[in-house]
């Protein structure tokens, strides 16, 4: 997939600069050319030497080089490679991008190309938070630039949270997405995964059983067919496929912000299994419990993210499917949904307790349509991921134009 593809790979100054030795050598085993470009400041955190010697080119870092600049070299440098990727994409580096600005040889490059990019965020969870970065990456996503991650956790600097760059492997299968030449590359899906998780107060929360591995298979499956994939996941119990978008929340509230965000798309697929309910309001403190009093719970209506983007107007997906998990007159029950929700699809099951479905390995469900229910066997999620993409591409018809 990566033979013969060259990626011209502009490192950013920032403590992840060192993942991109690991990158380097994977992409090179893939057989992909590796051009590299470094930032003065990403020099002090990884020496040229390492880099130089792991792609088997030189490293480029002025933009001002008398020699390569006779014959306008940074132009060359960003219309010659199939791909551009920043790794790791600082907030500096995003803000120049945002903003048009050219006044060192990476910014140069990235306003001078033609060619598609891909951009790997890295840095504090307080610079990532800030509105003037979020300013910046919706400028940027508007631009039609890629993004891979961020991923939450520790970071170098002590903090926790959003901001951590994505590991190698997961750039390195964004990498290959964008080169794949599956049933379903140029669209763009959404999917929802996993339980939400509705507080009571800082200990407590209402949530369901849930554990995400449908909604994660399922993105896996739309990443294999070539499709840019937005994973919008709850707090699951099984992991985030990699080379897919990943957006972690907590609440339903939150999952429809970031769907919102996300949009358009041309496939949306919403797996996760939404808490209906939320307390009216959650407690800032632990509730205490006193002996013979019972706490009075005071419930409101969670927001229905299936509805709302199925009747969405010029920004609905083409294709929005959604899941309904029953435990009696499962047909009967999802059909109605359909109808009351508006989406094109429903995949239906029966979660009763003694199926094991869900949190489960397997799946057995029913696909409703316009035309007559359609019931699958039981078998692994993965399955059920991939004959469900199989039927998206189907629908499509292919490749996107």
């Amino acid at each position: 997939m990566l033979k013969d593809k060259r990626i011209l790979l502009i490192i950013g100054g920032g403590i992840a600069a060192y993942k991109t030795l690991e990158l380097i050598r994977r992409l090179r085993e893939r057989g992909a050319a590796v051009t590299p470009v470094m930032t003065g400041a990403a020099a002090e955190f990884v020496t040229p030497m390492s880099v130089s010697a792991l792609a088997g080119e030189a490293v480029h870092q002025a933009l001002f080089d008398l020699g390569a600049e006779a014959e306008m070299g940074h132009i060359q440098l960003s219309r010659s490679a199939d791909l551009v990727v920043v790794v790791p994409a600082t907030a500096d580096l995003l803000a120049k991008m945002a903003h048009g600005l050219a006044n060192d040889l990476a910014s140069t490059l990235l306003l001078a190309t033609d060619t598609p990019v891909i951009v790997a965020p890295a840095m504090n969870v307080r610079m990532w938070e800030h509105p003037a970065t979020q300013r910046n990456l919706e400028t940027l996503r508007a631009d039609g630039i890629a993004f891979i991650g961020p991923n939450e956790g520790d970071m170098a600097c002590g903090e926790y949270g959003p901001g951590r760059m994505s590991e190698p492997m997961e750039i390195l299968a964004a990498i290959e997405a964008r080169f794949s030449s599956g049933p379903l590359a140029g669209r763009h899906a959404i999917v929802t995964s996993g339980p939400t998780h509705e507080p009571i107060d800082p200990v407590r929360y209402i949530a369901n059983r849930s554990s995400g591995a449908q909604g994660s298979a399922i993105a896996a499956a739309l990443r294999d067919a070539g499709a840019s994939v937005t994973f919008v996941t709850g707090p699951a119990a099984i992991a985030p496929p990699t080379g897919v978008k990943v957006i972690n929340v907590e609440t339903a509230r939150e999952m429809e912000a970031a769907v919102s965000r996300a949009l358009p798309a041309d496939i949306g697929v919403f797996a996760a299994a939404v808490a209906d309910w939320r307390v009216d309001t959650a407690q800032p403190q632990k509730l205490k419990k006193v002996k013979g009093e019972i706490p009075s719970l005071s419930f409101v209506e969670n927001p229905d993210i299936l509805a709302s983007v199925s009747a969405r107007g010029g920004n609905r997906p083409e294709l929005v499917v959604g899941f309904a998990a029953e435990t009696e007159n499962v047909v009967e029950n999802a059909t109605q949904k359909r109808a009351r929700k508006g989406c094109d699809w429903i995949v239906a099951n029966d979660v009763s307790p003694d199926t094991g479905i869900m949190g489960g390995t397997d799946n057995s469900v029913v696909l409703i349509s316009d035309a007559a229910p359609e019931y699958w066997p039981r078998m692994r999620k993965e399955e059920v991921a991939k004959r469900l993409v199989e039927r998206i591409a189907k629908r499509f018809g292919g490749e996107k134009a």
